[in-house]
């Protein structure tokens, strides 16, 4: 009787900390994205709008794009998966669309002060990381067309986007770590500060790295 006791508490237990891990995960991209939109001040200046513009691509919109489909802690948990599929996408276009404008915010703020562009690890890993979202969005369209991809089997499309979109998003969240590592970032915040928002960034990806890993896995053993 106790035995079963304990071995019904284990999945209790393992639900509500999934629970938990991606509810404080909603939670720190909303507040990570509102620290870095007060601290840039959008429009007052040119490079204002890069670190706002980034943050709102790959903190906010990007991660909540993939919670979407958590188990535990999507929005619209209740709908079908096709809902989650268009929601997903519009919040992947936006993610696109702010990443190419944070980009452009940057690349005309180096033009304007006559500094050369992309010399930098995080000007590097950005330009990579706004390239290869951009290819990861197009990419995604045969799942919604299905008969753009011929020959491909849903299940095999959704999977190689599921592993490429992690990717991508790690990339995204390596960018920002590089991005609170900027002359600017540090001289705007104190040290304890650089720490709880590197260490909010690097939860988020441990989250969304393992739901990712967690889907792939429960696929393939329902395949065997």
């Amino acid at each position: 009787m106790v035995h079963n006791k304990e071995t019904e508490s284990e999945p209790r237990l393992y639900g509500f900390t999934r629970t938990a891990s991606a509810v404080l995960t909603h939670f720190i991209c909303i507040v990570f994205t509102v620290f870095i939109a007060v601290l840039s001040r959008p429009g007052t200046s040119w490079f204002s709008w890069h670190p706002f513009f980034m943050t709102l691509a790959f903190s906010f919109f990007m991660t909540e794009a993939i919670l979407l489909f958590s188990p535990y802690g999507s929005p619209i948990k209740r709908f079908p998966h096709k809902t989650k599929g268009r929601v997903h996408w519009i919040l992947q276009c936006l993610s696109v669309s702010c990443a190419v404008l944070g980009l452009t915010a940057i690349s005309y703020n180096k033009h304007l002060n006559g500094k050369p562009h992309f010399t930098s690890w995080h000007g590097l890993l950005g330009l990579l990381t706004v390239c290869v979202v951009g290819l990861q969005s197009l990419a995604a369209v045969p799942l919604i067309y299905h008969s753009l991809a011929k020959g491909w089997s849903l299940a095999k499309l959704k999977r190689y986007h599921a592993a490429s979109g992690l990717v991508t998003y790690l990339l995204g969240s390596a960018s920002l770590l590089l991005g609170l590592s900027s002359a600017w970032f540090t001289a705007a915040v104190g040290e304890y500060t650089w720490y709880l928002l590197a260490l909010c960034s690097a939860l988020n990806a441990l989250v969304i790295m393992n739901q990712v890993s967690s889907a792939y896995m429960a696929k393939k053993r329902l395949q065997y």
